[in-house]
């Protein structure tokens, strides 16, 4: 219940709370660098997709705040009409907070339920593509560190170094239409605590994200990782699945809403990537969604239109 409360909170602090704060016709005046000259804007909506974070970076003095939401197992064992397919439960919740220290560096600091991870990140813009395709792709460098504060079993952790995990990514995206966006995100976790003497430390993984835009306001997007571990792979006692995200995103001013089905039970990159069980065949599924608002620190900003 407690979860759910924070979620009508929050939501009543934005609609409410700041209603009174500057207004902008689109929340893509708000996010990336100012519109250089021959620079490719907009390439996604948002610095966050279903899975993945984006190449879009919050700009400078603006704060990015985001709720994601993911509920229960739609069918299966744990899912079906006794729990409202799923409405009931929340398998994961996570508040999130980016801030753009520059246009081209962003800080983070996020708290999830699934663990009670704590999350502080920095994310760097290295590359913009260019609209006469010298450069053809943008390239963000994100690093993030995560921490366990949960209480758990007596020995659980045989040190406090144990509770931290570290993950490097390199974001790398390119719009190839005005409608349609691609990225692939090189990944690597490391763990201070794994799950058994056989599993990896140190795991790899691979992402992809997509977005095809059908308006200028809605679009559809899809998200997956592939995980390299032979731990997982051969593993006697426990399926595990690669993440798999599929939904739309609705910009409605100064929001985004990304609605979503996804069978990664948690939200945050540290949690899901090792942690994934969960099965689309089995129904195993289940409804999440993300709403981004936008606050700006600037006394004067000027509009620059997105699409």
């Amino acid at each position: 219940m407690k979860y759910k409360s924070l979620i009508f909170i929050s939501t009543f602090f934005i609609s409410v709370g700041f209603s009174n704060a500057q207004e902008v016709d689109s929340l893509m005046n708000q996010m990336s660098p100012k519109k250089d000259e021959g620079k490719v804007i907009a390439t996604f909506k948002s610095s966050r997709l279903i899975l993945s974070q984006t190449t879009t970076m919050v700009k400078k003095n603006n704060l990015d705040f985001k709720v994601v939401h993911r509920f229960g197992d739609i069918g299966g064992d744990n899912g079906g009409s006794k729990t409202l397919f799923g409405l009931d439960n929340s398998s994961d919740i996570y508040i999130d907070f980016d801030y753009g220290i520059s246009d081209r560096l962003n800080i983070g600091f996020g708290r999830s339920k699934y663990s009670q991870l704590l999350d502080l990140q920095l994310k760097y813009a290295l590359l913009q593509q260019s609209e006469d395709n010298k450069m053809p792709l943008s390239v963000s460098l994100l690093a993030k560190t995560g921490f366990e504060p949960q209480k758990v079993v007596q020995g659980y952790y045989a040190n406090y170094g144990e509770r931290f995990s570290y993950l490097g990514q390199a974001i790398i995206s390119r719009k190839f239409s005005k409608s349609f966006s691609l990225q692939l995100s090189p990944t690597v976790l490391q763990r201070g605590k794994v799950l058994s003497a056989n599993d990896e430390e140190t795991l790899f993984a691979l992402g992809a994200a997509a977005r095809y835009k059908f308006t200028k306001r809605f679009g559809i997007v899809a998200d997956y990782y592939l995980i390299k571990s032979d731990f997982r792979k051969n593993n006697p006692t426990t399926n595990y699945y690669s993440p798999l995200g599929l939904g739309f995103e609705i910009e409605t001013g100064g929001h985004v809403f990304t609605l979503n089905f996804v069978n990664a039970e948690a939200i945050v990159e540290n949690n899901f990537l090792p942690n994934s069980t969960s099965s689309f065949t089995k129904g195993q599924y289940r409804f999440g969604f993300t709403i981004s608002r936008m606050f700006s620190f600037n006394k004067e900003q000027p509009i620059v239109k997105q699409h």
